[in-house]
């Protein structure tokens, strides 16, 4: 066992981590699942103390684990002073309950340490109502008469909620709750809908940053937007979408949104919850998926995780471009392979702003549905200028005796409208 006999620093929380290897799951598979096992107990607060693995035709439907292996882990846990037994799998409420009678230690699942993250890292009120709401649906079918405390601050991971108000653990109290919660949500996506509608209106294309947690979207954004979003090693440092304005290299404004990032086996109530929040993934009109590419022998593995959470929220056939991040980072033979593997992918580090400009260009040539044009309208065709405000987004503008020459980005069905006031009669205008 690795690291067991180390201590924990004060305060944190010492935990062992467990796994049961199906048939189905090869070496590298959970070698990668453990090591994300890791960084989700780390990024919740916990000293990983070491880890146990099971090999097992199926799961034993009692314990998940096999009676002597449950020993071994009880062995374990007490030499080393553990208080947090953390399972790579899914646990039901019974297996909880018995392994936790028989380990001496709380017990928590791989959905409940994500739920527990998210409740930590949840800032706004859109958020919290958010994580409060995926931890009651996960809850709810696993409560079996007793009192469950489903909102305790402080008490441990696993067991925090997004409000300190304490709710009884009765069905009826629960689904009160929930539909108080979707309520409050509906309210605020209402808003964010009518913002939308707006930049829509505005002409305003709109590029949705997607990938897997801790690939650095965040870090690209920041570099791309100047935006100042949180960034920090860890998984899910950030779950409030962030939207700004960017002009590509071809002069055309859109907005850029960050999104929460994915995971293998995301929970689907996390996903439910987090629907309104994602459907701008769904209405983008280029989705830029950012790929670790330090990570090179669970490449295809990640990327495939998004893809299917990206099956899930319908956008899957939203455009994309993908860029291959951190790319300062990675040695030679990589990059060639990245290169070779990838012909139509980006290289980029949001570090050292390599491959950037190149990635915004790709962008602009995805967003086939606008075009920057020039028009030149009389000062006195006041409508004419209104409707263009209206129809798109206008970049510049300038004042020449009595016309105004206007630079604006239009939806393409819309420029055949000016077409008597057009100046710049570019490639855009096609």
């Amino acid at each position: 066992m690795d690291e067991m006999g180390k201590r924990a620093n004060g305060g944190r929380e010492r935990a062992v981590l467990v796994a049961v290897q199906l048939p189905s799951v090869s070496d590298l598979e959970l070698s990668d699942s453990l090591s994300e096992l890791d960084a989700l107990a780390r990024t919740a607060g916990a000293d990983v103390l070491g880890s146990l693995v099971q090999k097992r035709g199926s799961f034993n439907p009692a314990t998940v684990l096999g009676k002597g292996k449950v020993e071994q882990v009880r062995e374990a846990v007490s030499s080393a002073g553990a208080t947090l037994v953390l399972f790579n799998n899914e646990l039901t409420e019974a297996q909880v309950d018995r392994l936790q009678s028989a380990l001496g230690a709380r017990v928590v699942g791989r959905t409940a340490l994500i739920l527990d993250i998210f409740a930590q890292h949840a800032h706004t009120s859109e958020g919290r109502a958010q994580v409060e709401l995926a931890q009651l649906s996960y809850l709810l079918p696993r409560i079996r008469g007793k009192g469950l405390e489903l909102s305790r601050l402080g008490g441990g991971i696993g067991t925090r909620g997004p409000g300190e108000t304490r709710l009884e653990s009765d069905r009826r109290e629960i689904h009160r709750r929930m539909r108080k919660l979707n309520r409050d949500l509906a309210q605020m996506e209402s808003v964010r809908r009518t913002q939308r509608k707006r930049r829509g209106r505005a002409g305003l294309p709109s590029i949705s940053l997607v990938g897997y947690t801790n690939s650095g979207k965040s870090s690209l954004l920041n570099h791309l937007t100047g935006a100042s979003v949180t960034v920090e090693d860890q998984l899910f440092s950030t779950l409030d979408s962030t939207t700004r304005r960017l002009s590509l290299p071809d002069g055309q404004r859109v907005v850029v949104s960050d999104t929460v990032g994915f995971i293998r086996e995301l929970p689907h109530e996390l996903v439910a919850a987090f629907r309104s929040t994602l459907e701008v993934v769904g209405s983008a009109d280029v989705l830029l998926h950012v790929v670790d590419s330090t990570r090179e022998e669970f490449l295809a593995e990640r990327m495939s995780a998004v893809d299917e959470v990206l099956i899930d929220l319908a956008a899957s056939q939203v455009p994309r471009v993908v860029a291959f991040n951190k790319i300062d980072l990675v040695e030679p033979p990589q990059r060639a392979y990245l290169e070779r593997a990838f012909p139509d992918g980006v290289l980029v580090s949001a570090l050292t702003g390599e491959g950037v400009r190149g990635l915004l260009e790709r962008a602009a040539g995805r967003l086939s549905g606008y075009g920057t044009v020039t028009v030149s309208v009389p000062a006195a065709r006041g409508d004419v200028i209104s409707s263009l405000y209206r129809d798109g987004a206008v970049l510049e503008r300038e004042l020449e005796e009595d016309t105004v020459v206007i630079t604006v980005s239009l939806p393409r069905e819309n420029i055949h409208r000016y077409a008597d006031y057009l100046v710049d009669n570019t490639n855009n205008t096609q």
